[in-house]
């Protein structure tokens, strides 16, 4: 009766409301200024690897096992137990989810900025204060208000996290498509010079110094997968997708091919207004406000061709980053209400419901699993609270648990990839959608996938060795390794205790 329930108030996904998910929890726009500040046109080449030996094969991967899977609630815990057996999908699960609970706390200090560039034109949370509070706690407290207001909501129903993401993902895609109209109207203006001219060198190599050896450079493969990575939450929510078998698949791949193709797009367009030299090489400039400073320019570049004086192009070179900031707010909501609910929501579904406390695995009357997300916000309100209140150490802290879970956040992908041709050779799956048909195949594509993320976690640990920073290479490569041991120790003394007989 009350599975009955439960099921009458989920609210049916959409192929549109998915593809709306995938681009606002998923796509980041800034992705691509942030490419081209760090590498400049040479970025298309690596996203583009990124791309082909990354996030299409992967993708493809991600749909047939949702499709296969599709009454699975468990979302990426269930294709792997499915393919590999409990233990690796307990170890492999906890570790994707442990690197989206780091997520939420770094998230939730981007999004204040960006309220505050969209309200004052700049970040200004440094100044701050509530109560005569100092900032660092006046920004720990809005951060926590933040996390609990959204899971407060989120908890209503999936229909609520649908209808605040769909809405977030017009304003993710509009950005894209407000930047390259302005920026074609830049264009003509110019009569088709770019500000950043395109030669084969720029093509190749990278403005930035900070880019230039070959460790440097494959370092930036891995900030591509990033930016490409995430695909796999939405099997959090594949049992709330009308029509899974098929429309999973297909939003995947829409997504997909609709995100590859507004990246490169987005790189080149940077170009057309922005001279790399001129005004992203200045020692002000930083991963932090590089989107700003691109979009302000923008701004003031469309305002000189419109011949508008100097003091009025600059202003309306402050509109366009309150506007940016504005979508990234809205950006920023859509991707805490789905990473907030789906991965707790695949590892408390999808593991063995002996191993974890009843509470955790039962859904309250709207079919989410409640009590557990409010220990997730509990969880993320105290390292945020400790980063807030504990000053110096704290900071220290902070700054080792993010690279703990630098390349904690590309791990589990080995678990998936790796996984899959095990998921291929499985009998008696049902299998609506098929991509890899031959075994040769799938295990050419795999192993070249799983090798392009191994790699790309060999070189993130080793640039740090080289420009002499070894504690940050330690954390770094630490984080799987201790995570991956927490989750295999629980799992282990479950088996013993007997807990799972």
């Amino acid at each position: 009766m009350e599975e009955k329930q439960q099921s009458s108030v989920v609210t049916k996904i959409s192929l549109g409301g998915l593809i709306l998910m995938i681009f606002s929890s998923i796509f980041g726009w800034n992705n691509s200024l942030t490419a081209f500040y760090q590498m400049g046109y040479a970025s298309i080449l690596w996203y583009l690897v990124a791309a082909i030996l990354f996030f299409v094969p992967s993708s493809l991967m991600f749909a047939e096992y949702g499709a296969a899977f599709k009454a699975a609630r468990g979302g990426i815990f269930s294709w792997l137990r499915g393919s590999i057996g409990e233990k690796p999908a307990f170890i492999g699960t906890f570790l994707w989810l442990a690197a989206w609970v780091v997520w939420l706390v770094s998230s939730s200090q981007y999004f204040l900025v960006a309220v505050s560039t969209m309200i004052f034109g700049k970040d200004v949370t440094t100044s701050w204060h509530l109560f005569g509070l100092s900032s660092d706690l006046t920004l720990g407290i809005l951060e926590v208000l933040f996390l609990v207001t959204v899971t407060f909501i989120a908890t209503h129903g999936i229909d609520k996290i649908v209808k605040v993401t769909s809405f977030a993902g017009i304003f993710t895609m509009a950005m894209p498509i407000a930047f390259l109209v302005i920026s074609a109207i830049i264009l003509i203006m110019h009569h088709g010079t770019l500000a950043e001219p395109i030669t084969t060198a720029n093509l190749i190599h990278s403005p930035n110094h900070n880019f230039v050896s070959p460790i440097a450079v494959v370092s930036f493969l891995v900030y591509a997968i990033f930016a490409f990575g995430g695909m796999e939450t939405m099997a959090g929510v594949i049992d709330n997708v009308d029509q899974p078998e098929k429309t999973f698949p297909k939003g995947v791949l829409i997504g997909c091919g609709m995100m590859a193709c507004l990246y490169f797009l987005v790189i080149f367009l940077c170009g057309i207004s922005t001279n790399w030299n001129a005004i992203l090489g200045k020692s002000n400039v930083n991963l932090a406000n590089v989107e700003y400073v691109i979009i302000n320019n923008l701004g003031l570049e469309i305002g000189k061709g419109f011949g508008m004086g100097h003091a009025n192009s600059l202003l309306l070179g402050r509109i366009f980053s309150h506007i940016a900031a504005f979508a990234d707010v809205f950006g920023g909501i859509g991707a805490a209400f789905v990473m907030t609910y789906s991965p707790i929501k695949s590892f408390v579904q999808g593991c063995d419901q002996r191993l974890l406390p009843k509470r955790f695995t039962t859904m309250n009357q709207h079919g989410m699993p409640a009590f557990a997300m409010w220990c997730q916000v509990v969880v993320v309100s105290c390292i945020i609270m400790f980063i807030a209140c504990g000053g110096a150490a704290a900071s220290t802290f902070y700054t080792i648990l993010t690279d703990m879970m630098n390349v904690g956040s590309s791990t589990p992908y080995l678990f998936l990839i790796g996984a899959f041709p095990f998921f291929k050779m499985k009998e008696g799956l049902d299998r609506p959608f098929v991509f890899y048909r031959r075994m040769s195949f799938t295990w050419v594509v795999t192993i070249i996938v799983w090798l392009v993320i191994a790699i790309g976690i060999i070189f993130t640990i080793i640039q740090p060795i080289i420009e002499g920073e070894y504690m940050t290479s330690f954390w770094t490569a630490f984080g799987p390794v201790f995570f991956g041991a927490v989750a295999w120790i629980f799992y282990t003394r479950a088996e013993k205790r007997g807990t799972l007989d």
